[in-house]
């Protein structure tokens, strides 16, 4: 597959170049739910999910002009594209807030589209990836997919079958990375990874604790994961420096997840 220069340089920013994998902490949430503890001060959470060495952090064009890189270590910038907020009478009908051209003028690394599979609004917002992945092509723009299955016709939104649908869809539509749910076990996500040819991303999730957020993390990578993208179970740690120091040590080094907890319990 035809990689342009401008999108490989910009994907090197973003990934790490020795294990091909990436831990990235979505800072996203602003829009949708406010203010909510980790993301007050943005410039502070960054730079401790920096030093912990994280690859790259997400967020809407508010995370550059007020909170990007405040004194702490560089770190890669991938923009949201889409939004809503949870105040809205259709919170999972996401409209898109940026361009993939600004987000060039930005200095953004990557951006990000987040798509509802099942959804009422679905095609609505299959029409906007299409047209951002067209973008992307263009402009050599590295694109993750935030696929989720959403809907009525989904009675579990980890249940294989509809993971593997969603994640092929943003292969399909050209996603450099598809991020969605993990099933639960290694077994089960091989599955899916097996199904989509884009590299996969898990996501955090609700709140869990550091031994289920470890070993679901162990279980994707086990079962072909090529990273994370973790935002709440980071930002609202008590210690999100060490956690992503943890987190980054099963990617991108094959820690176990009993080892990535003996980080934690160290402090080192």
């Amino acid at each position: 597959m035809f990689v342009s220069i401008g999108k490989a340089i910009r994907l090197e920013r973003i990934v790490n170049r020795k294990t091909g994998r990436s831990v990235i902490v979505p800072m996203d949430h602003g829009v949708s739910v406010g203010p909510i503890k980790g993301l007050v001060d943005m410039s502070e959470t960054v730079d401790m999910v920096a030093e912990g060495g994280a690859n790259a952090v997400i967020g809407h064009i508010g995370l550059p002009r007020y909170g990007h890189r405040k004194s702490g270590k560089d770190i890669g910038l991938i923009l949201h594209l889409s939004a809503s907020s949870t105040l809205s009478p259709k919170p999972n009908k996401k409209v898109l807030v940026n361009t993939v051209e600004n987000a060039l003028r930005m200095g953004a690394d990557g951006v990000s589209i987040h798509i509802n599979v099942g959804d009422d609004n679905e095609a609505e917002m299959l029409n906007d990836f299409g047209k951002i992945a067209i973008e992307c092509s263009y402009w050599g723009m590295p694109l993750i997919a935030m696929m989720y299955p959403r809907g009525e016709k989904i009675k579990d939104e980890k249940d294989v079958e509809a993971v593997k649908i969603a994640a092929r869809i943003g292969a399909e539509l050209g996603a450099d990375f598809v991020k969605t749910n993990y099933t639960g076990d290694p077994e089960s996500f091989a599955k899916v990874v097996e199904g989509c040819p884009a590299p996969v991303l898990i996501a955090g999730g609700s709140k869990l604790n550091e031994e289920e957020m470890f070993r679901s993390i162990e279980g994707a990578i086990q079962a072909g994961a090529r990273g994370l993208s973790i935002g709440r179970n980071v930002f609202q740690h008590d210690n999100p420096t060490l956690f992503v120091k943890a987190a980054c040590a099963i990617v991108h080094d094959g820690v176990t997840a009993t080892e990535a907890l003996e980080i934690m319990r160290s402090g080192t």
